[in-house]
């Protein structure tokens, strides 16, 4: 399975981005698609999750900004973020994990990279 995440650029604090997971094969079949990030120097931590049921859990630090999706019908996953913070700068990954089936296992997308600066 192949990920493949855009959407990262240059916003200012406060501003909006939309960032989106692209799979190869059908999210249907995931059991869980995740985001992480990763800051330079820094383990990579979690982000967000959506499970093949819809059901959602964020990172305390981006609840209630940041927003988790997904369209089955375009095998993509999406992150909206919301009054972004400089401490948000860092490369976005998105994962996919499938605990059965044609495509078990767990895989990373490339990174986008998203900078919140003035």
């Amino acid at each position: 399975v192949q990920l493949q995440a855009s959407g990262g650029g240059l916003v200012q604090p406060g501003g909006s981005l939309r960032l989106s997971c692209a799979a190869s094969e059908s999210i249907s079949s995931m059991n869980f698609m995740r985001w992480f990030r990763q800051v330079s120097g820094k383990q990579r931590e979690f982000v967000a999750q959506i499970s093949n049921l819809g059901s959602k859990n964020y990172a305390e630090s981006v609840k209630g900004r940041f927003t988790i999706s997904r369209d089955n019908a375009k095998n993509t996953v999406y992150l909206q973020m919301n009054t972004l913070k400089p401490e948000d700068t860092a490369v976005y990954y998105c994962y996919a994990e499938a605990y059965g089936g044609t495509w078990r296992g767990n895989y990373w997308g490339q990174g986008t990279l998203v900078t919140v600066s003035s």
